[in-house]
């Protein structure tokens, strides 16, 4: 049986190694970028806390010795379900049963300037162009001589109250009040501004009402400028303009507000739900199609009785429906009945700073804030990190950070870039 899968995130890397070295499968695994990476940390290479290495790992390294996974390097451009064929950026591949994690995509809400301008925070492209950004900002700011110019280049304005945005606004803040004050004293007293602004009356909406209390008291404690009820209207000519009339000035807007599936030629119109996700029955098969399964942040499944709107699109989701579903497929094998999926909630926790962290656990319902909950993230963490070398690097880098409160790997770094006259006369 040969199965082809679309993405490597959560859903599908967990799917593809729960069939390894099961002969009756042929797996491979498409997917644009050569690595997997672990989405929840990317804002710690984006401030520099860890470097990409840390939490990214090659998709061949991984499935060496697996005589069963194979990998794909491209991008899916359409479906043919009638040939039941795909066509990628660089070719094509048949399938016997078609898997889809793709996972999500920022969402800009239509608003074309904030899409061309702003910073989003969704890929490791996205952490390593943020922290080249933000140092360079820094490096201009502390040259400058026009104080309305300097104060723009270090404010930051970071749109989504959830957990990334709330990471991120922490992580800028413990910079801003120890690190920059070391490393840039031209800086000090320069207007550097932190502001953390979403469109609900709270932050972390999906948490416990404790959780919501505690990050908001511990970000303004860092001096973080919380903006709630408050939606970006636009971000032009160095202005972030929200709904209500308020505008802020800054070079820096990072978008964590939102994120939309993807939509995929030959997939039908009707296979397609709220947040252009997929469809998918209770054992993960997209509707209106045959031989087509869908798992993690790319699908919206309503049959399961306690998250009848569809569930959250979180990483535990998508790992739960991978592994669930690579059973359901050695069943389809064997020609045995399917198992439903049911998510079972682990509960949710957002690290704030430096000792400080929420957790709310659903079963018995618990709610934990502080230094106990801070150590929980940090376990959790790199218990997920996908290899011992991830958590390995990852953990040496956190230990230095804790005792040193700083960390030495704010370097821009970025590939030349050769004029078009070079490249097109193939100058080396």
């Amino acid at each position: 049986m040969k199965v082809v899968i679309i993405g490597g995130g959560f859903a599908g890397i967990n799917f593809a190694l729960s069939l390894a070295n099961k002969d009756q499968f042929e797996v491979v695994l498409v997917d644009k970028n050569n690595y997997n990476f672990f989405p929840p940390l990317i804002y710690q290479v984006a401030t520099a806390f860890l470097e990409p290495s840390s939490i990214s790992y090659p998709f061949r390294k991984l499935f060496s010795g697996k005589e069963n996974l194979h990998f794909r390097l491209g991008e899916l451009q359409r479906v043919i379900p009638a040939e039941k064929k795909i066509i990628l950026s660089n070719g094509e591949l048949d399938y016997d049963y078609l898997v889809f994690a793709t996972g999500a995509e920022t969402n800009y809400f239509g608003m074309e300037n904030v899409k061309a301008n702003a910073i989003p925070m969704k890929t490791l492209d996205d952490a390593i162009e943020m922290r080249n950004k933000l140092l360079q900002q820094m490096e201009q700011a502390s040259i400058c001589t026009d104080p309305e110019l300097t104060k723009k280049l270090l404010t930051i304005v970071i749109a989504g109250g959830g957990p990334t945005g709330v990471e991120v606004s922490g992580m800028f803040a413990e910079m801003r009040n120890g690190i920059l004050r070391k490393e840039y004293p031209e800086l000090a007293g320069k207007g550097s501004e932190i502001y953390l602004v979403d469109g609900g009356h709270a932050l972390l909406s999906p948490m416990s009402e404790k959780s919501q209390k505690n990050t908001h008291d511990d970000l303004r404690r860092l001096g973080v400028k919380i903006m709630l009820n408050c939606h970006v209207k636009d971000y032009i000519d160095d202005q972030v303009i929200f709904d209500n009339g308020e505008v802020i000035d800054t070079k820096n807007l990072i978008w964590a507000a939102g994120v939309t599936a993807k939509v995929f030629e030959g997939i039908p119109t009707e296979s397609y739900g709220r947040g252009r996700r997929m469809i998918v029955d209770e054992h993960n098969k997209v509707q209106g199609v045959d031989h087509i399964y869908a798992i993690g942040d790319t699908c919206i499944q309503q049959t399961d009785p306690n998250f009848t709107g569809g569930h959250p699109q979180v990483a535990q989701v998508a790992i739960q429906q991978g592994k669930l579903l690579a059973k359901n497929f050695e069943r389809i094998a064997a020609g045995e009945p399917l198992k439903p999926f049911g998510y079972f909630d682990k509960g949710s926790m957002a690290i704030i700073g430096r000792n400080k962290a929420v957790v709310d656990l659903p079963s018995p319902k618990l709610h934990m804030n502080g230094f106990f909950a801070w150590l929980i993230w940090l376990f959790i963490h790199l218990l997920s990190l996908i290899t011992y070398r991830n958590r390995i690097r990852t953990f040496y880098n956190w230990t230095i950070a804790y005792f040193t409160k700083d960390q030495s790997l704010r370097m821009i770094i970025k590939p030349s870039r050769q004029n078009k006259s070079e490249a097109e006369k193939g100058i080396q």
